[in-house]
Order: C-alpha cells, then structure tokens, then sequence
C-alpha cells in the first residue's frame, strides 16, 4: 500500500514514545480484530526480540475495569425470566415465549439507559407518564381491565430494571450497559490501584460511559487517544461522518490544551471508484466474485490487501458460492443470524417432525413422511445417513404416515446418527435437547477440516450447539418447564438472538467481512456490497419502548446517531483505499426491492479532483430465445434400440407417445429412464384408472368364455367394496385411504364400478347377449410393409373383448371424459399427426391386433368412458357422405395401416431427430 495504515502508524507512534515501557501499555482499540494486525506492523518494525504491549477490546477493558463477566443475549435472556418470575405473582406470570416478545426490547433499552449513565428511575418513570397521558381521553371509571393491565406493566419497569440490575451484578455477571455502568462506578478505584500506561486508537463514536472512562484517564495523564478522521470530513460541519469527533474536539476539556491526534487527508488522494448498478442479491455475489477473479488474475492471485465488506449479512452464502477458484486463503468475520444457518434448519425441521409426531397420537409414534424426507435429503444428514434405499421405500410404497416402528423396519441396519435422528421423543425436554446436542456432534465429527467449505459448515454446526448447550443447562436447572411444545417456542425466541461467529486467519487471503469489522483497519481494494438505502445505511427501524423524543431529550442515540456511524465506516473504508467498487441493488420492485444509497449521491455531488468516478449497469444475460426445444438426432446406437423395440413390440400407447412428444418417446423407450417414485399423498388420476381396471378384472374373470347373466353381475355388485379395497391396497400400497381426498377418491372408485356394472345389467334386462372373450389380456401382431426398413411387431394389453350380439366388440376404459367425437373420423390424412387423435389410434391398434382371432365376424372397437358412463360404449366412426360405420371394415384397417406406416417410417429416418414439441 501506498500509504501507511492507520496502524502501522499506530505502532511507530508506540515504538517511538514507550519503546522502553512496553510491557506497561495496554492498548485498546474498538474490537479485537484488529488486535492481529497491530502486532503484526509491530513484528514488521522492530528489528530486536521484545515484549508486545497488551491489546485489547473496549469491551474488554471495561470489563476489567467494572470486575464483571459479559454474558451474551441469549443467557440474559434466560437470567431475565428468572427475576421476572420471582418479582411476579404466580397468577400473573407469562409463559417465556409471551415474556421473550417484550423482554428483548426492553432489554435493549436497559442497555442503552445503563450505556449513557441515564437515571433509569427517570427514565421509566417519563415512560409509564406518557402512557397514562396516552389514556386521559379515557374515563377512569370506564378503564378495561386490559388498559389497566397495559398501565400496570410500564409501572412495573423500573422494579424489573432493578430487580434484575442487582441479581447480575450479585452473581457477576452483567450485560454490556450494566458492566459500563459498573465501571464508571469503580473507575476512582481502578485508576488508583493502576499503574499502568494506555492508548485508544481507531474510536469514532462513544457512548456516555466510554467517553466518562476515557476523559477520566486523559485528566490522570495516564492515556493518550488517537483517532483516525479525515480533514475534509471533520472540517465540514454538515457532514455526519465527523460527526460525534466535532464534538469530542469541541467539548472534552482535554483538548483545551492538547492537539487533536491525528487528523489526516488521504481521502482526498487518487482513487478509482466504480459504482456498479446490478439485479437482486445474488447478481451482487457473481459480480463481486468476478472482480476478485480479475484482481487475483492481475496481481497474481494475491489477494492480501481485499476486502470484501457486506452490508447485509444473508449475502455471505451466496458470495462463499461465487468466488473464484483463485480464492485460496479465506478469512470470514462478520456476525451471521443463526435464522439462515444450515444447522438450525435442520433443527427446525426435527422439531416439526417430532412435534407433528407427538400431536398425532400419544400411543402410536406416527411420523409424516414429507417430514421424514425433509430430515434425510437435508444437506447435512443425506450423505452420512446412508437411507436412499429407505428414501425409495417410502416413495415406492406409498407411505404417507409411518409408524416409528415401521421407520426402523424398513431401515434395519441404521446408523448411529440415524437413529438420534428418528429416537422418541417421549421424555423430558432436557433429554430432547442433549438428543440434539449428540446429533450436532455426530455432524460435527463427519466433517472434514481440510474443505473450506466444511470449515465454514463446522462454524453453522458449533454456534447452534452452543444454543443447544446453554437451553440444557437452563431446562436442567427448571424441570418445571417440561413441554415439548414450550421447549419448541423458547429455542424459536432464542435463536432469534443467536449469531454465528467465524474465526480464521486474518494475515492472508480474501478478507470477508460486515461492516462493523472493518473498524480501524486499511485496505487498498475495497469492494462493498448492498450499498442501498435501507441496508447501508441501515434504515430508520426503532427496536426501542422509548420514543424518538424522549430520546433526543436524554441524550440516547436514535436514527440520526446511527447514520452518522455508518458515514463514518463507509468514509473509513474509502479513505486510504486505491480502487473502491460500490455494488447495489438496482431493482426498483419485486420482494428484493433496493434504491441506491445516499453515500452514492454524496460522493458525486462532492467529488473531489483526484476521484475517478465510472457507473455501470450489468444485467443478467437473458438469451434472445427463451427456451431451445432439444432435438436429438438419431444415431446408429438409438437405430439399435429401435429394432429392439420392433422385435419386442410397439404398444399403441408407445405410438401415441411420439405423437405427443418424440422427445418423450426417446427418454421413456429408447433411453429407459422412468420417472422417479413419490409419494402420492393424494391418489392420482392414473392411479384410481387402474384400481377401477383392476376390480373390474377381477370382479368379471370367474365369467370369461360363457355368456354373461343378471345373477353373475349381482354377484360381482355384492363384492365391488371388498374388491376395490383389495386394488387399493395392491396398487396404492401403504397409503392411507381411510380419510381425506383418499376416502372420496375410494367412494369413487366403488361408485364407477357400480355404475359399470348397473349399464351393463341394463343392457342384459333389454335383451342383450354378451359373452366375455378376454380381460386385460395382451395381443400382437406383426406389421410388414416394404416401406419399413424391418418388420414392426405391434403388441398391447386390451381391457376388454367380448361377443355381443353377435359382434365383436373391442372396448377401452377410460377414467377421463371421452365424448363420441373423441372416437369419430372425418378424414385419414393427418392421423398421427394430431394427439386428439390418441384414441381413436389406439383402438384401431387393437382391432390390428385382434383381427386374425376374430376369425371373420364383424368388429367395432370403442371406449366406455367412466365420467361419461350415460353415453354407454362409444365405438369407432368413420363419418364419410354424412353416414358413419360402426363396424371396422377391411378398408378401414387398410387407409388405418396406411397412416402407421407413415409414422413408423418417421420414427426409422435417420434424417429425421427426436425433437422436442414445444406444446
């Protein structure tokens, strides 16, 4: 870099004024991320072996000072429930999930109240007097219970801020305000009984406690302070990026007689600025992965002074899965909401699955199968739980509801992970939660460290564990709260609060970091993303009971305070840095909506000689086509196969198939590949056809070879209901059909066999004489035309052939709606050219195929169609001068045949591919 960083600067100012009381220095910077660095330019400076001074956080240091330990926001929010329940009547305490709603908020401002040295016995009662004078329009005889409850609570604060104030403090624990308040209470005492020497560098904005702490050690001659502003930024009193320096310079007496340290001007050097314009989140990942790519590429693959900034923490996956191959070393610091972390969906997921099994029966532990798939094809369970066969049972059999029993049936050699996994969750929530814990350790333990993507796994799996662990301790320590259901809404309130932290190497690579983390540090190529309004800077959201107002009036930090810290991070970032790409959001509408941010603006209206500013817009690459239909041309290998087909035989529904979509012809026959099995929840269409052609098989077979009587269909009428649940239970498997759309679609099924049976017994009781031939029987024939470059067998099941009348009558079923106009030709040309025509095609196939059996008697062919069952059979026409014949003549069969030799002549030309139909 060009330029010195910061803290380079930083160590040359210590080496030069403690060079020989270094062991006595403790310096303090704004987070402990910087802490490497410093050492590190101390390494790079000193030439002999010596002691490094202390570094630490602020926070840190305030915790030394107030002798108190710092607990995260999940454990205060357990220690918080635990007052509330001692300062509140039995009768009026809430269950935690109501309590957590506004515990969260409130303890927020506690924090804040506790961080500004606020009275918060003024502060609470302000609040509970606005309240009431909220509800003066309200008579006080005419007062509901609900007001007078709603009162009540903001009288109660300052009793809970106390209560809770003195228990932490008791047990020496606190969070981030109660220990800065506890600090400046023990500051006297703490500088008295210390010798040692400190310096803070890299603060911009201090709260009321930092800056008590700070003056306090200036006044004592025992601290120097350095800041890190730029000239132009400070000097110009609009500008929100000086904003809280202005007024340390202004109103801290220190400065009354010392020099303001260090102001600088590298802003106003040389930087190229590309501001890129682009659509949704993941169009900002790709483009920030190209830009390292071209970085790495031009400076050869080094990437040690990148910085990476995101201003919303959901990008980071996106961008972890657009960086370029160049990336080699990776560092990730940046806080990331435990609400998009792959272990707590996982998580989430078991809870569904367990809590919907504990709502459905208390005796039989029944699991829903979308539950029991959304477990084992999880990212993190599906390659170590080995279950795709038991993946393929449940689909292949139709398993909606599985028993927990069933589940280790059909899974007999489980492993260990398998079997925490889908363990009863019948005991207390205690052990619910160590089941947990053992599952984020299994996981843990099957992860490889060398794959920097599993490292970063192994973080998602380490922050929720840690959850896991603290709500163990807290459920062990309360076996009063004892239900799975509480158990579910707390770890739901929880992991709200809860963030993963990643660690890595901060001295090489790719540096990935939020906003935050980039305090103190300098980096020649900056690349921010989401720099739109709303995300940064972050937008006016309040999670606060005390109003705006108030807050002006007391000093707390609101909005304002807030954007002005973002400028000062924003410029910070710009201010040394050579080559700066600013990435937004571009689209205006839509769920990922984004308006370009005010520091945009800010930099082209002020721009200064030596920026080079450049915009661009990419757009996604959208083809000028939307969709290329796929065309497989026809090689010697699917020649093959097409023979093999012949010899074996084409179904007329294999024909049709072409017809529909050759594409589809070429996958399902000449490629083999089937569909793959799911779960039907709900019974198919297709699947309630062959149910009905099933019963009807079975029901009419005792009668096939002999004349058809009214007491054989009475008969068959008596065993319609045992008979259609005996092809449920063969078809459908283990579905359940005892309820829902199931139970409908089985009263269905019993009612169109019925209607069937009752047409036909009709037509015996008007004198018909039917004499069943063949049920679902299979039939072939082999078709020879010299146009065809080999003989074609053709070869089907027929539902049904019978001799009525007489005649024979070939029939199909068909569960759908068929009208006769479905089954009546006007004209050949163009039969297989028009899928309408699917049915007429197949029927005609079956008359080609039985023509030889029929021995010379007359033959229709046709369809009974069971949503038409009024229209009786529905044969085959040919309408030609305004008369239409029923009966399927020679000439017929021939112009038919014509027309299929044309199709099979184009499924054999090789000129000719297998091309998707793009209807």
């Amino acid at each position: 870099m060009s330029k010195p960083t910061f803290l380079h600067q930083l160590a040359q100012e210590i080496l030069k004024n403690h060079s020989n009381t270094l062991l006595d220095l403790i310096v303090v910077l704004p987070n402990k991320r910087a802490k490497v660095f410093l050492l590190e330019e101390f390494k790079n400076l000193v030439t002999t072996n010596c002691f490094a001074p202390e570094i630490i956080s602020i926070e840190e240091f305030v915790q030394n000072i107030a002798g108190i330990r710092s607990i995260d926001s999940v454990e205060v929010l357990f220690e918080f429930y635990e007052v509330y329940l001692a300062v509140t009547e039995k009768d009026n305490q809430e269950s935690f999930e109501t309590f957590a709603n506004w515990a969260k908020t409130l303890l927020q401002d506690f924090n804040e109240i506790d961080r500004y040295l606020l009275d918060p016995n003024h502060v609470l009662k302000y609040l509970e007097n606005i309240k009431e004078i909220e509800h003066w329009s309200v008579d006080i005889n005419k007062r509901t219970e609900l007001i007078d409850n709603y009162l009540s609570f903001w009288k109660k604060l300052p009793h809970y801020y106390h209560s809770l104030y003195q228990y932490l403090v008791g047990k020496g624990i606190g969070y981030q305000g109660l220990i800065y308040r506890e600090a400046v209470e023990n500051l006297n005492h703490f500088s008295e009984n210390n010798h040692n020497r400190f310096v803070f560098a890299g603060f911009n904005a201090l709260n009321q406690a930092e800056e008590k702490i700070i003056q306090h050690l200036l006044a004592q001659d025992s601290a120097k302070i350095y800041w890190d502003i730029d000239e132009s930024l400070l000097h110009d009193t609009f500008h929100d990026a000086g904003l809280f320096q202005r007024k340390f310079k202004s109103d801290w007496i220190y400065y009354k007689t010392n020099p303001y340290e260090w102001i600088v001007s590298d802003f106003s050097e040389t930087k190229n600025i590309e501001i890129i314009a682009t659509s949704k989140s993941i169009g900002q990942a790709k483009i920030a992965g190209s830009i390292i790519e071209k970085h790495a590429q031009e400076n050869g693959s080094n990437l040690q002074n990148v910085a990476l900034v995101l201003g919303e923490e959901n990008l980071l996956l996106p961008v972890l899965h657009s960086l370029p191959d160049c990336v080699a070393a990776l560092n990730i610091t940046m806080g990331f909401s435990s609400k998009n972390n792959p272990a707590q969906l996982l998580l989430a997921k078991l809870f569904k699955l367990h809590s919907n099994a504990l709502a459905r029966s208390v005796d039989n532990y029944v699991l829903y199968y979308k539950d029991v798939l959304d477990i084992l094809t999880h990212p993190l369970i599906e390659t170590y739980v080995k279950a795709d066969e038991l993946v393929f049972k449940i689909n292949k059999n139709n398993y909606s509801f599985i028993t927990h029993k069933k589940l280790y049936e059909l899974h007999p050699n489980g492993n260990e992970l398998f079997q925490l996994l889908f363990q009863k969750w019948d005991g207390s929530a205690v052990s619910v939660l160590e089941n947990l814990a053992q599952i984020l350790l299994k996981i843990k333990d099957s992860l490889s460290y060398e794959n920097e993507e599993e490292k970063i796994t192994n973080a998602f799996v380490y922050s929720i564990y840690k959850v896991i662990n603290k709500m163990t301790s807290y459920f062990d320590a309360h076996r009063a709260i004892d239900d799975i259901k509480t158990l579910h809404a707390i770890y739901k309130q929880v992991i709200d609060v809860a963030e993963v932290s990643f660690e890595g190497e901060p001295l090489t690579g790719l540096q990935i970091m939020g906003v935050l983390e980039s305090r103190v540090l300098d980096f020649e190529t900056v690349i921010i993303t989401s720099v739109n309004e709303g995300k940064f800077p972050a937008g006016k959201s309040t999670n606060s009971f005390i109003p705006y107002d108030v807050k002006r009036e007391l000093g707390l930090p609101t909005y304002k305070e807030k954007d002005a810290i973002y400028t000062y991070h924003f410029y910070h970032l710009l201010q040394r840095a050579k080559n700066i790409y600013l990435i937004y959001n571009a689209d205006s509408e839509g769920f990922d909506a984004g308006e370009k941010s005010r520091f945009i603006t800010q930099l082209e209206v002020e721009k200064r000689p030596n920026h080079h500013l450049t915009f661009q817009y990419f757009n996604a690459d959208v083809p000028n086509v939307a969709y290329e239909p796929i065309a497989v041309p026809k090689t010697e290998s699917a020649l093959e196969r097409l023979r093999e087909i012949a010899d074996k035989g084409f179904s007329p529904s294999s024909l049709t198939t072409y017809i529909r979509n050759p594409i589809q012809f070429y996958f399902q026959r000449v490629l083999r590949i089937s569909e793959t099995d799911e779960v039907e929840e709900n019974i198919a269409v297709n699947t309630l056809g062959t149910i009905i052609h099933g019963a009807l098989e079975e029901l009419y077979k005792p009668f096939i070879g002999r004349i058809l009587t009214v007491e054989d269909l009475k008969i068959c009428m008596r065993k319609i209901d045992a008979e259609v649940a005996t092809q449920f239970k063969e078809v459908y498997k283990e579905g359940e059909i005892k309820k829902g759309r199931n139970l409908l679609a089985f009263e269905v099924a019993k009612r169109n066999v019925l209607n069937f049976l009752k047409l036909e017994l009709e037509a015996l009781e008007k004198g018909d004489e039917v004499q069943l031939i063949a049920l679902e029987a299979t039939y072939e024939r082999v078709l020879e035309d010299s146009r065809l470059p080999f003989p074609v067998l053709i070869k089907g099941n027929v539902d049904r052939i019978e001799l009525r009348n007489g005649k024979i009558r070939i029939i199909d079923y068909k569960t759908g709606k068929v009208e006769q106009k479905n089954v009546t030709l006007k004209d050949w040309n163009g039969l297989t050219k028009d899928i309408k025509n699917d049915k007429i095609i197949q029927v005609l196939a079956y008359v080609f195929m039985y023509e030889l059996e029929a021995k010379g008697r007359e033959i229709e062919a046709g369809i009974i169609s069971f949503k038409n069952l009024k229209a009786g059979f529905l044969p085959f026409q040919f309408k030609s001068e305004n008369e239409k014949e029923g009966i399927i003549s020679g000439e017929i069969m021939k112009d038919y045949l014509e027309q299929i030799v044309l199709l099979l002549q184009e499924i054999f030309d090789t000129n000719v591919a297998f091309e998707e139909k793009s209807n």
